[in-house]
């Protein structure tokens, strides 16, 4: 599938606080506990947990979430698909949803029970 602007802002103006509930409700589901979604957050963009919750309760945007993160050197790493688009294919001017969609197929993976080692993606 081909990502639209239309799509990349729609998602940009997403806020943060409202899915991130979405997010710890299936890994808890999954027997993940809060301290591993924290770390993958930080992995990906290196907000640590006190940071984490001034965002979420200012209740920034999925834009300003990304703007303000310092995205992990490694995130190109993250492949696969993630609700129909391949995360390597998203073209850089999305930003915003290629980096959305990254977070999301690290929580999958939390989700689905992949190592810690293997989902926080290190250079070989």
């Amino acid at each position: 599938m081909k990502v639209t602007a239309e799509k990349n802002e729609k998602v940009a103006k997403m806020i943060f606080a409202s899915i991130y509930p979405l997010y710890w409700n299936r890994l808890e589901k999954h027997g993940r506990t809060k301290e591993e979604f924290h770390q993958v957050i930080e992995w990906l963009t290196g907000f640590n947990e006190d940071r984490l919750q001034k965002l979420i309760e200012e209740k920034v945007t999925f834009r300003t979430f990304f703007e303000k993160a310092k995205i992990h050197p490694n995130a190109h790493m993250i492949k696969g698909v993630v609700c129909g688009y391949r995360i390597e294919e998203i073209e850089d001017e999305f930003e915003v949803y290629k980096q959305c969609r990254r977070l999301e197929k690290l929580i999958d993976e939390l989700a689905r029970g992949r190592k810690m080692e293997k989902i926080l993606r290190k250079d070989k």
